[in-house]
């Protein structure tokens, strides 16, 4: 048995979206749905994040205070000093480093533009 998970991140602006993960993050589009779109999906090697078109904030400013790093998805990796090193050259401005966590897990973390946290994570 393998199992697999797509995690559905909502965003606002569905372009700016698919520009980030694409640009930004290296991602290929897989599809697109509804015009103007209101549903994406994007691949990177075996990682898909689905993208949902919302109106309004994703998260309100009370929860980011409240809760800190909300996380949307986590994407693993076994070359994460390379992944960071990639994304870096791509001009990437990273709400976390690459830092390594108590539980000596190698982490950073990157916002997209609705301000869904996306940690990538290896060992």
């Amino acid at each position: 048995m393998k199992l697999t998970a797509e995690p559905q991140l909502f965003v606002t602006d569905m372009q700016a979206a698919l520009q980030h993960y694409t640009d930004s993050l290296g991602f290929t589009v897989a599809l697109v749905w509804g015009e103007p779109a209101f549903y994406a999906q994007v691949v990177r090697d075996g990682a898909k994040l689905n993208l949902r078109h919302v109106d309004g904030p994703v998260f309100s400013e009370a929860l980011r205070q409240a809760e800190g790093e909300v996380l949307s998805a986590t994407v693993t990796t076994d070359d994460i000093e390379g992944l960071y090193a990639e994304i870096a050259d791509m001009g990437v401005t990273f709400h976390q480093t690459l830092r390594t966590e108590p539980w000596g897990a190698r982490t950073f973390i990157v916002a997209d533009p609705s301000g869904n946290l996306i940690l990538f994570a290896g060992a």
